[in-house]
């Protein structure tokens, strides 16, 4: 098991891009944070996994927003982070670049990400010129130590194509959109059960920057294109599962939000 890491190496403190893990993580967005503080949402205005297509409209859910365990006894989230200044190029560049070593992660939110592997085959295809942005993602799994609110964990990121979560291509290729999906597997550093979920960041523009409509099925794999519920009949997730990991949303986010404009031009939008 590799070490919860706090702190950077000597090595790590000389990269330009050390100033962003050791400033202080900005405060996370008050409107949001009051919305999750007032409880679990309406159960009944969860957008279904397997309902992706409904995003593609314009305009909002009733709740974009919001957290609750469900009948079944799996859980949802839904957050809706704002990126001021942010373009959809930076979105691209930030999943592919940040997957390379442990130090970019961890400046994302130094509270609670610790780490950050890939193999050697993803690491090859992510630093060839010759592969498309959106594939320096898709495709590729992520090994990562992260706290999303209940106690680190380590978490397996295997991201998917838009096509493999049932987005219609036609049209989403006809908007000025980024997806960013997968399947995951948490389990805490304490040991117990492993735990599924399904991740989607949906990102597009508005005025300004750009905006994520985040959402996380947990107890989910999409498998075959089609949503599979792996969380055992009979077994309920606890609420502070999605509670943890909405309010744990909004904090990276806001992070992220700060610090990718002037990181993404430092770095000339260089993958490497």
């Amino acid at each position: 098991m590799r070490e919860l890491r706090k702190e950077l190496t000597p090595q790590e403190e000389q990269k330009s891009y050390a100033k962003y893990f050791n400033q202080p993580i900005v405060s996370p967005n008050p409107e949001l944070m009051a919305i999750l503080q007032e409880g679990p949402m309406d159960p009944n205005k969860v957008l279904m996994l397997g309902n992706v297509n409904v995003l593609l409209k314009d305009g909002y859910s009733d709740v974009e927003t919001g957290y609750c365990v469900l009948p079944n006894g799996t859980a949802y989230v839904a957050v809706n982070n704002k990126f001021p200044g942010v373009t959809l190029e930076m979105i691209n560049w930030w999943f592919a670049w940040h997957g390379l070593e442990d130090l970019r992660y961890m400046l994302w939110f130094k509270k609670g990400h610790y780490g950050i592997d890939i193999s050697e085959k993803d690491r090859a295809k992510i630093l060839d010129p010759t592969t498309p942005i959106l594939e320096k993602f898709q495709g590729c799994t992520h090994h990562v130590i992260e706290d999303t609110g209940n106690g680190p964990e380590d978490i397996q990121i295997s991201f998917l194509k838009p096509e493999e979560l049932g987005f219609d291509m036609e049209e989403l290729n006809s908007k000025d959109i980024t997806v960013v999906t997968g399947n995951g597997v948490a389990q805490s550093r304490k040991g117990g059960p492993k735990a599924p979920a399904v991740m989607l960041h949906y990102f597009r523009e508005i005025p300004g920057g750009v905006e994520s409509r985040s959402r996380f099925w947990m107890g989910y794999h999409m498998i075959d294109k089609k949503p599979c519920k792996l969380l055992p009949d009979g077994i309920q997730i606890p609420v502070q599962a999605p509670r943890g990991l909405a309010f744990h949303n909004v904090e990276e986010y806001s992070n992220l939000a700060a610090i990718l404009p002037d990181l993404y031009n430092e770095m000339g939008g260089k993958i490497e």
